[in-house]
């Protein structure tokens, strides 16, 4: 029974730390400020999520288990919290998404026709 949840255990690490190094890719490579925050606030939500459950699994029952659940509590609420600020400052102060061409009434205001 140890060795397959220290097989569970591994595999959550690992594919938390892909996902969170496949959010920093996708960071550098996104076109604009938007996409690039989405693609950052998913990966930065799952991947601590799933490498947090790894270690929880290996700590057992004790009290840095309770602590690592405080942890991951903590990033849940906050993390989404923070991109949701992060993006709302941004379309706040006028920077717009690439191609963004306005809303229907703000096109027809212009005589644009789509």
């Amino acid at each position: 029974m140890n060795g397959i949840l220290d097989i569970v255990s591994g595999l959550l690490m690992v594919s938390g730390a892909l996902f969170v190094l496949a959010g920093g890719i996708g960071a550098l490579r996104m076109p604009d400020f938007y996409t690039r925050i989405h693609g950052a606030s998913l990966t930065d939500s799952l991947g601590p999520v799933l490498v947090l459950g790894g270690l929880m699994l290996q700590s057992g029952l004790s009290l840095v288990t309770l602590k690592l659940a405080a942890v991951l509590l903590f990033l849940m609420i906050t993390s989404p919290t923070a991109s949701y600020a992060l993006a709302n400052a941004a379309l706040l102060s006028g920077l717009r998404p690439a191609g963004y061409a306005g809303t229907p009434g703000e096109q027809l205001e212009k005589g644009e026709r789509s």
